[in-house]
């Protein structure tokens, strides 16, 4: 951007306080910080709010660098008292930016942690990829949830934005794969954490309480032998296949999409024929803006997902809100949320033009929504994902009366 060109972006804007802010150094959350401050609410044009979307990106890219080198040179991922080291291998030679990225989880569970070792060492030769990052965690525990206690969903999170930003991964080529109690794991986390994922696949595992309703934008491939009829995984796969049958015949050909392979005279080891998953998973990519948002929560709650977000006092498990877009026009759909907030970029609609934000024929919400420098602290606060950068926000009520019962639950996306 030339001088002239800057100067005329830059008029009546402080632009020369947000780069006095990023040049700082700061105690805590820089993003917390910003969303308080004086250019926090200005208004932005189009162009005004590119140019602060690449500076907050280069500067979280640039923050993330400097924070985690020993974590990048150490492979290992820590949350709270949880510790995740991690092994992965580069596949192909795509340029920096492009790669896949495919997490997969080792099986075992509740045993002795030299079972779940040697479990995590066979998973690192498991697969061979066409192209991308193949990395194996190792779980942080030794308990039979091994992959979806709620610890895991920011230690993804975090592998995830590590190897976006180190690695050069594309973050709507993310993709998930676990075995046997690695695939209990994709049950359980992929439905709560759609927005991560452009795909995943699940082999001899077992659901447990999971719903595949958030399955919605996230194409889910499982694998298992018609012989694994220990916990019936056999079974549950064929029950989930049905279901995801019929969630897709009933949303419309782009929702639910699935694949399901029950191998006839089959166990447990399926002799290597779940491999056809990896490319299956290969041909999607995450849209991170679908037109069609079902989200449903589990036992792990969440206040984000794709361009939705609750109040943290009314989240809790087993509580639903789905959310359609159809050009400059949202519908909500929940019997249990008083307040709902709409996520919005330039991707998404015309911010400059009125959205209209229906529930039940009544119109909740019909302006032009600015684009702030604060709703994009936000999203770089809630997740470092460059394409779940939202520049605008607004928040409605329902009419829903608020359940004052809030059943305890685990809340992990702070």
């Amino acid at each position: 951007m030339t001088t002239m060109e800057r100067t005329s972006i830059t008029k009546n804007f402080p632009f020369d306080s947000l780069h006095q802010y990023l040049s700082q150094q700061y105690e805590g959350n820089f993003y917390s910080f910003l969303e308080n401050t004086d250019v926090a609410i200005i208004p932005l044009t189009k162009s005004e709010c590119d140019y602060c979307m690449d500076a907050l990106w280069n500067n979280y890219v640039n923050k993330v660098k400097k924070e985690r080198e020993q974590e990048k040179e150490n492979l290992v991922i820590t949350y709270k008292d949880a510790s995740m080291p991690i092994w992965f291998k580069t596949f192909g030679s795509k340029p920096f930016g492009e790669k896949s990225l495919f997490i997969s989880l080792h099986g075992g569970g509740n045993t002795e942690p030299c079972v779940n070792d040697s479990q995590w060492e066979n998973q690192k030769t498991l697969y061979t990829l066409e192209e991308g990052v193949y990395v194996v965690p190792r779980a942080p525990g030794n308990t039979w949830d091994l992959w979806h206690r709620p610890e895991i969903d920011h230690m993804f999170d975090r592998i995830i934005e590590n190897m976006v930003i180190f690695e050069g991964v594309n973050p709507n080529k993310v993709y998930l794969t676990g075995y046997s109690a690695g695939g209990d794991g994709v049950y359980k986390l992929v439905p709560r954490t759609a927005d991560r994922w452009a795909a995943a696949n699940m082999n001899a595992g077992h659901p447990n309480d999971a719903s595949p309703l958030g399955l919605r934008n996230t194409p889910f491939t499982i694998h298992v032998g018609a012989e694994d009829t220990a916990y019936n995984r056999n079974k549950v796969g064929q029950e989930w296949a049905e279901k995801l049958a019929k969630l897709h015949n009933d949303d419309g050909p782009n929702g639910y999409i699935h694949w399901a392979e029950i191998y006839d005279d089959i166990g447990h080891w399926m002799d290597g024929k779940e491999k056809a998953a990896l490319n299956w998973m290969a041909q999607y990519t995450r849209n991170p803006t679908p037109e069609r948002v079902v989200w449903w929560q589990d036992t792990v709650t969440h206040d984000r997902l794709f361009w939705l977000e609750l109040p943290k006092d009314q989240i809790r498990k087993y509580t639903q809100v789905t959310a359609t877009r159809d050009g400059q026009n949202f519908d909500i759909q929940t019997k249990d949320y008083k307040n709902v907030t709409i996520l919005l970029n330039d991707t998404m609609v015309d911010m400059d033009s009125p959205i209209k934000i229906t529930m039940e024929g009544e119109v909740l919400f019909e302006d032009v929504v600015p684009r702030t420098i604060g709703a994009m602290a936000r999203s770089l606060k809630r997740h470092g994902d460059p394409y779940l950068i939202f520049t605008g926000e607004v928040t409605v009520c329902t009419g829903i009366q608020e359940n004052l019962y809030n059943e305890s639950s685990t809340e992990v996306d702070e």
